[in-house]
């Protein structure tokens, strides 16, 4: 089971998300909040696996939420859930540690796939969004990073950028888990890249994979 905390102030937006989130077999919302410090004790208290994330909330916003569990380490994967696109929240939040970042009119099956894709390791962004977190951080010289990197590296970079997990890559490029981990270390520590996230941002600059497939997740079997 896939056990999911919803964060949003609006308790409309939390009770409809709560009832259509539990009609999947896979899902169990383990809880619901409706601001940033009561969302940093519930996740503390119940460990979900994902959480819905709401970035505008009165006293701590959703921006301080990811700031504090990205400084604690071992936090869960969190969506993203906002009516805000601008593309400074976007980045903030991606680079904060959102695994992905949708507008509340995203399509319900389009969030139910984002869930699954988060706790599988993978990402999910909306298109328009993806879109504007490429032209923020668009290197201008896109051939001096790479240049760091070996071929395989490269490979596994592009499969990041993709959204894909560790078990994902071992399984496309016919390596064993553990080596694709050593892969992800190694180009962290090549590109002096914090986390996954960040690589995968810095994959989508440098252009190693068409925008259309940019973090585009598939859920694993």
């Amino acid at each position: 089971m896939i056990r999911i905390l919803i964060v949003d102030d609006h308790e409309v937006v939390r009770q409809g998300l709560r009832f259509a989130l539990e009609q999947e077999s896979d899902f169990e919302v383990v809880g619901d909040c409706a601001d940033g410090k009561a969302a940093l004790g519930r996740i503390g208290a119940l460990r979900p696996d994902v959480v819905l994330l709401d970035m505008m909330m009165p006293g701590l916003d959703g921006m301080g939420v990811l700031r504090t569990l990205h400084e604690r380490g071992d936090a869960p994967a969190v969506i993203v859930l906002t009516s805000f696109s601008a593309d400074e929240h976007a980045m903030g939040a991606v680079l904060a540690g959102a695994v992905s970042y949708l507008p509340k009119t995203t399509a319900l099956d389009r969030v139910v796939e984002a869930v699954r894709a988060a706790a599988s390791g993978g990402s999910l962004l909306d298109p328009h969004v993806a879109a504007l977190l490429v032209r923020s951080v668009r290197a201008t010289d896109s051939d001096g990073p790479l240049a760091k990197l070996s071929a395989r590296e490269r490979e596994v970079l592009a499969a990041l950028s993709r959204g894909r997990s560790n078990r994902e890559i071992a399984r496309a490029l016919s390596l064993g888990e553990q080596t694709v981990k050593s892969y992800v270390s190694s180009i962290l520590t090549k590109l002096d890249l914090q986390d996954r996230t960040q690589a995968a941002i810095f994959g989508l600059q440098q252009g190693v994979v068409p925008l259309g497939e940019a973090l585009q997740a598939e859920p694993e079997e």
